[in-house]
């Protein structure tokens, strides 16, 4: 079956339902959906039951980037700064050294064991260096694994941050294959540009994003969703075009807009969670399509020897070199060394040499395949297992804790307490998101000549509102009252918590 307009969207729709179902099965199975969607691709390509003749690496890879631009700006949005910072250089270690050990030394053995030159070789270390933001995100949340420490937001953290740096080693390595090798401080100067621009641009456009939906008054809701995803096409597309890691800035963009206090937040939150997981499928999807399982064989004899190597030496040497000045224990950089997963991101980096036209491009891309499935299967099957192994799961009274929704626990709080604003109060006429609420207090209901609101970020205050709002502890009320200008005897505590807290 040959792919057309006419059928296309038929097709699709068939695939999806097929691919929502293998995850529903995937659960019970305990094998992770990316892996299955993988499959559901490849029974529907020109070799499976399906018969979908599908053979355009530029597609695949057009979808690819699509689909990491959601993924990483989705898991950026979701990760919490404070969580980050203490670990930052911890990731920034592993996303720069850990990489450059991964294919170097990935690249070498490759040469040893195959005809490959040592640039090809290389080349197939630098596609495969980087971690799967999607497979780390997706089965990390899926499986509701909690961790120790801040081994969870540091793997997170390195998933969403390696890819630039293999990126880079893949476009340069993919030119010198070909014979056109820069020279190395050229290179470096490459290097440094895009991941200076990417950074400045990331956060550059993180702060304008804030400011045009905290300010924009676009009167329908569902606009700011469009209003976000044009900024963040924008940011890709400015930091590519001014030479900079457009990944980086999608990622570094998430990170700031997640962290910061904008309208409509949990629907931006919950509208990309679905973005996200549309465009892995649709990912993972085409990725299959795009193999030919008949390819796989000759090569399972190599990659095998390859995937084995990466699991079991050259993530190892990256976790143990990169994070050699760090305080972690033994047992932390075990699991770290484990949790390496390859998913799609390899496999996307592997369309490069195929659309340069590289004489060896169709091994690399089938090795690389059969890597990432392995990788999947085999390590992202195991990782609830090594973290128990290793004593590293959290006990179980913390791990109901930490297993709820960031969402909920950041509405859910320990006090309510019923306000007023005064007919003189300053803060009268103010929108909520311009008063600079605390983190740990959330404003549940407004009352408003009898009749109740339920208010959001341009909601306006005006004097004489009830306003009802649940807050974490007495430090939260004390910035309540600071942010609307009100002095504490206004307050009546109307919780049993609060009036216990209060005795």
């Amino acid at each position: 079956m040959t792919l057309s307009p006419e059928n296309i969207f038929f097709i699709g729709a068939i695939l999806l339902f097929v691919s929502l179902y293998a995850s529903k099965t995937s659960l019970r199975l305990g094998i992770p959906s990316l892996l299955l969607f993988l499959a559901v691709g490849m029974l529907a390509g020109s070799e499976g039951v399906g018969g979908i003749v599908f053979d355009n690496p530029q597609i695949a890879q057009f979808v690819g980037i699509i689909a990491l631009i959601f993924i990483l700006y989705t898991g950026g949005f979701e990760t919490s700064w404070n969580s980050t910072k203490p670990i930052i250089w911890q990731g920034a270690s592993m996303s720069m050294i850990g990489v450059l050990v991964t294919a170097s030394t990935v690249g070498v053995f490759v040469w040893a064991i195959t005809d490959f030159t040592i640039y090809e070789g290389l080349l197939m270390g630098a596609i495969v260096s980087s971690t799967d933001a999607a497979a780390v995100f997706s089965i990390m949340r899926s499986k509701k694994i909690a961790l120790k420490g801040n081994l969870r937001a540091l793997l997170e953290l390195e998933s969403g941050s390696n890819d630039p740096m293999a990126y880079f080693l893949t476009i340069v390595l993919t030119s010198a294959v070909m014979q056109q090798v820069d020279s190395g401080w050229i290179i470096l100067g490459k290097f440094l540009i895009s991941i200076l621009v990417g950074t400045f641009l990331g956060i550059l456009m993180g702060k304008v994003s804030v400011y045009l939906i905290n300010n924009i008054d676009l009167e329908i809701d569902s606009l700011y969703i469009i209003l976000v995803i044009a900024l963040i096409f924008f940011t890709y597309s400015a930091s590519d075009f001014l030479y900079g890691n457009g990944f980086l800035s999608i990622y570094l963009l998430g990170i700031y807009m997640g962290n910061k206090e904008i309208l409509h937040k949990k629907k931006i939150l919950k509208s990309f969670d679905s973005y996200a997981w549309l465009w892995q499928i649709i990912l993972f999807l085409t990725l299959g399509l795009q193999v030919f399982p008949s390819e796989i064989l000759p090569i399972l004899p190599t990659g095998i020897l390859i995937s084995f190597f990466l699991m079991l030496v050259a993530r190892p040497a990256s976790i143990w070199i990169s994070l050699m000045f760090t305080n972690l224990r033994t047992r932390q950089k075990l699991f770290l060394s484990w949790v390496g997963l390859r998913g799609a991101v390899p496999i996307v980096f592997a369309t490069y040499p195929l659309i340069a036209g590289i004489e060896k491009a169709h091994i690399i891309f089938n090795i690389v395949f059969f890597i990432s499935v392995t990788s999947v299967l085999i390590q992202g099957t195991t990782i609830g297992l090594a973290a128990k192994w290793l004593h590293l799961l959290l006990p179980e009274k913390l791990k109901k804790k930490s297993a709820i929704d960031y969402e909920i626990a950041d509405i859910i709080k320990s006090g309510l307490t019923r306000l007023t604003i005064p007919e003189t109060c300053t803060t009268a006429g103010c929108q909520i998101v311009e008063l600079n609420f605390p983190k740990t207090a959330f404003i549940s209901m407004i009352v408003r000549n009898g009749k109740y609101i339920i208010p959001g970020g341009h909601t306006m205050l005006q004097g004489g509102d009830v306003l009802y709002v649940l807050s974490e502890n007495e430090h939260a009320l004390e910035d309540v009252y600071k942010s609307l200008k009100i002095n504490p005897p206004e307050y009546i505590l109307v919780s049993e918590d609060s009036e216990n807290n209060k005795n």
